[in-house]
């Protein structure tokens, strides 16, 4: 769990600009919580679905990263299902499947009552790096 925070809190720039935080994580699974700013609104005042989008595929890539392998995303959806308007959101993504190459993931956003806000499916590629060379590899 250290290594994937350290790989998320220095290689996410745009989910920290976003104001996204990782809440938990472990093999296969992560949540992530975004406290809903003034920023975060679109023209009908109702939280951005960019914004939730976002949250929705930071949880995705820490849950496909997290054994280690760098995971990139190939293939993605998104369900709107209520708006979101205060307080803050949750997107919590669980492992479906998993073979050498390819993994799926669902993630459910849910506000702070716990309804569903939206639902998303990921499907990532799974390179022969670690996420710990990705993080060299770009420092240098």
């Amino acid at each position: 769990m250290n290594e994937l925070k350290q790989f998320f809190s220095t290689a996410d720039k745009f989910a920290r600009h976003s104001g996204i935080e990782l809440v938990d994580a472990g093999p296969g699974w992560a949540k992530a919580s975004m406290k809903i700013k003034p920023f975060h609104f679109n023209g009908a005042r109702t939280v951005h679905g960019g914004a939730i989008f976002t949250l929705a595929d930071f949880a995705f890539a820490v849950a496909s990263n997290s054994h280690g392998t760098l995971a990139m995303g190939i293939n993605t959806s998104v369900s709107f299902v209520k708006a979101a308007l205060k307080g803050t959101l949750y997107a919590e993504a669980r492992e479906q499947s998993r073979n050498p190459k390819l993994a799926s993931y669902s993630v459910m956003i849910t506000d702070d009552d716990g309804d569903a806000v939206a639902i998303f499916q990921g499907m990532a590629y799974r390179k022969k790096d670690s996420i710990m060379a990705a993080t060299e590899k770009s420092e240098s």
